[in-house]
Formats: C-alpha cells, structure tokens, sequence
C-alpha cells in the first residue's frame, strides 16, 4: 500500500481555509492513514494594527465572514471586541505539535471554531485557552505556557519562511498565491502532494474534485474508501465531532453535490434515538457520537 505525504499550509484566521473542512474530511475519510499530514502555520498578521490601518474592524469582518456561509461551515454573527492578529493561535498550534505530536489538525480546528463561531479574540491567550479546550485531550495549559517558547518561536519561523517560498510554484501561477508582507507566499489552504519524488500542488482554497484527481495521479494503488452508509458511521470515525455540511460531504458519492438536508435528516435520527448529540455552533452544530 502506498503513501502520500500532504503539507498542509494553513492559518486558523482565514475563512478560506476553514471553508475547506468539509474537503479535508472526505480525504481523511477516503483515504485514512495512507496520508501523512504536515501542517505548516502562516501567520497571516503579527500584529492587530495591520488590519485596523487598512480599515478593517470586528463588524466588517463579521460581515464579511458571513458570505463565506455558502461553503456550509458554520459562522457565528455577533463581532469580537477588537480585531485580532494570528500569530499566536499560529504558535499554539506549533507548540501542539511539539508537546503532542499528530495533534496540530486538532489544535487548528479547535481554533477555526473559536475564530468564526464565537467572540473569543485569539491573540489573547486565555481565549486561546478557551478554544483549544473544544479539542479534547491536549494539555492546554502546557500549549498555552510554550507559545512563547523558544523552540515554539523557531519552528513558527520556520513556518513561516517556507511558507513564502510559492513565488514561480504551480500555486503562484493559478493566481492563488499571495503577496502580503514581503515574499510570495502559500494561501489558505494550500496543500502539497507529495510521493515517490513527485510533487503536485493544490494550491488556496480548492474542491474535492482538485484534491482526489491529485491523489489519483500521485498513487491510483492506494485504497479508496467508499461513503459510509449512515452518518453514525463518520461520527464513530471522527470522535471530535463534524458539522453538518462535513457529514453531507462523507456521505457523497464520486465528488457529487452533497445533499445536506438528507444528511441533517439522518444526524436528527441519531440524535432522537439516542446515539448522537448535537452541540449548537454558530448558524449550524456539531454532531458527535453520544
């Protein structure tokens, strides 16, 4: 059986790059352990001031954020108090993975929920806190306390260095790259396929379709997962829970439009007999194995 390494550039900030959650679940459902998974943080903005000098504030990115509802990811619509930077939700996921490796994706999606669900201001490291603790299982006081770690602050740069290398890249030259602080650099989310010495690359937000014909090129041997026949069945594979829209998606057959109405008809079902829960999360939920 073979096996596709994936780097996964991303930053919990962006709403592309949460808009791409339900992609990402049909891959590891599809595909499972057959792909190793690297994430590499952005860090979209050090500093707060960057956003406010180009005028933006809580209420216009709320706002804007709303439009983002269209991809089936939940929002919330109450704005923050101020406007918050992404550095260090960045560095809490690094120190994540240093104290808990394999747990950064958990860490990312704990913080995307925080960012678009509700008003925690996540450069502020009690709201970080308050986010990772949806995760389940970390040490947060630990992530918490080595944000500023050393160690964290080095592999963060490193991070961060590789990801403003996309000048010339495949991603640079489908018009998804960007130019914000300096280099050329890797959007959210950008991933990188890479095996047996091939590399393609998908880069900035993109569909199913992008991902699985990539996978399909790179190694047609590795084994492809059918859609599960119930919801029940992703719930047990996905015990942190999935929202409705990343149900629908599981559930869909060859990279057909999802039915969401016939996926939150089969959650209710689980939920009325007992063997789901729904968590009510921004305009949507998340929908776990009871």
């Amino acid at each position: 059986m073979g096996q596709i390494s994936i780097t996964h550039f991303s930053d919990p900030g962006c709403p592309w790059a949460y808009s791409a959650s339900p992609a990402l679940a049909v891959l590891r459902w599809r595909y499972g352990a057959q792909l190793d998974w690297r994430m590499v943080t952005i860090g979209l903005s050090e500093d707060p001031q960057r956003y406010v000098e180009r005028g933006y504030t809580p209420t216009r990115m709320t706002v804007g954020n709303l439009g983002f509802r269209r991809y089936g990811m939940p929002f919330g619509a109450e704005p923050r108090a101020r406007v918050a930077a992404t550095a260090r939700a960045c560095r809490a996921i690094v120190a994540t993975g240093l104290l808990d490796p394999g747990r950064e994706h958990d860490a990312l999606r704990a913080l995307q929920f925080g960012w678009f669900t509700t008003t925690l201001v996540l450069d502020e490291d009690a709201d970080i806190a308050t986010a990772l603790e949806r995760a389940g299982g970390l040490d947060v006081a630990a992530i918490v306390a080595a944000i500023d770690d050393e160690r964290t602050i080095e592999r963060y740069e490193a991070d961060k260095a590789l990801t403003r290398t996309a000048a010339g890249s495949p991603t640079d030259f489908q018009g998804k790259a960007r130019q914000t602080d300096g280099p050329v650099r890797y959007s959210a989310p950008s991933l990188v396929f890479e095996s047996d010495g091939r590399r393609l690359e998908a880069g900035g937000f993109q569909g199913i379709e992008a991902y699985d014909v990539l996978i399909a090129n790179l190694d047609p041997t590795l084994a492809r997962e059918a859609p599960p026949e119930s919801p029940l069945q992703a719930l047990e594979r996905f015990p942190g829970g999935l929202v409705t829209q990343e149900v629908a998606a599981i559930m869909t057959h060859n990279n057909q439009l999802p039915d969401r109405p016939a996926a939150e008809r089969a959650l209710v079902e689980l939920v009325g007999s007992g063997v789901a829960t729904r968590t009510s999360l921004g305009d949507d939920a998340l929908w776990q194995l009871a």
